[in-house]
């Protein structure tokens, strides 16, 4: 009688990672359930709301040099920090709450970043003035479908580290006063907001992002 031979699984596209029930994730966010929960309902999605938008621009400005598992880790306590990224009350603080974050273990406590987070919600609230949202400033620099790959693979992730729109805008964000805003950390904001979806083809979540997008109201 013949032994059977157990049958091996049919290897996965570089960058992609299989759950044990056989779902196919970017490979990143295998490292912690933390990180498997923020790519399945966060990572990629489009956002338009102030006080998400405005959290992640200044976390991705924390996490230079860092981890973004560090940074998800310390999430809750950035939050109570800042008031919860409201931009109109973190725009006031002053000397006192600085000396009062630097003391907070449960966060990076770095000065630079920490004056920047102030300095740039005040830029926050001018942008507000001129563009009506944040969120409406933002959106301007969304790529458009032909200025994107048509296959998102882990090589064509690997070799984007900044690209035009990112450049362009921390070039626009530096211009009117910001800080902690280079062009890879732009694009890791871009990203984590879903102004672009960088989930891989084969992702199972990829899908679900990009209908977020097709169902999103573009603020103007």
């Amino acid at each position: 009688m013949p032994v059977a031979v157990p049958t091996q699984p049919a290897q996965l596209p570089a960058g992609l990672s299989a759950s044990a029930d056989g779902t196919q994730r970017c490979a990143w966010c295998q490292a912690s359930p933390q990180y498997q929960h923020y790519h399945d309902h966060e990572w990629g999605f489009p956002v338009t709301d102030e006080r998400r938008l405005f959290e992640k621009i200044c976390l991705e400005g924390f996490q230079a040099g860092l981890s973004w598992l560090t940074i998800l880790n310390k999430r809750e306590a950035f939050r109570a920090g800042f008031a919860q990224f409201d931009a109109e009350q973190v725009a006031q603080f002053g000397e006192a709450d600085i000396t009062r974050l630097l003391a907070d273990s449960g966060i990076v406590r770095h000065r630079g970043k920490i004056a920047s987070t102030i300095n740039n919600a005040q830029r926050v609230l001018e942008l507000r003035r001129e563009f009506g949202s944040f969120a409406a400033y933002v959106w301007r620099f969304e790529p458009s479908a032909r200025q994107r790959p048509a296959r998102i693979t882990h090589d064509i992730v690997r070799a984007m580290p900044s690209t035009p729109e990112s450049t362009a805008l921390s070039k626009d964000l530096k211009k009117r006063g910001w800080s902690f805003v280079g062009p890879t950390t732009m694009y890791a904001f871009m990203q984590a907001m879903g102004l672009v979806c960088d989930h891989l083809e084969g992702c199972a979540t990829r899908e679900a992002a990009l209908a977020a997008r097709q169902q999103l109201q573009v603020p103007r």
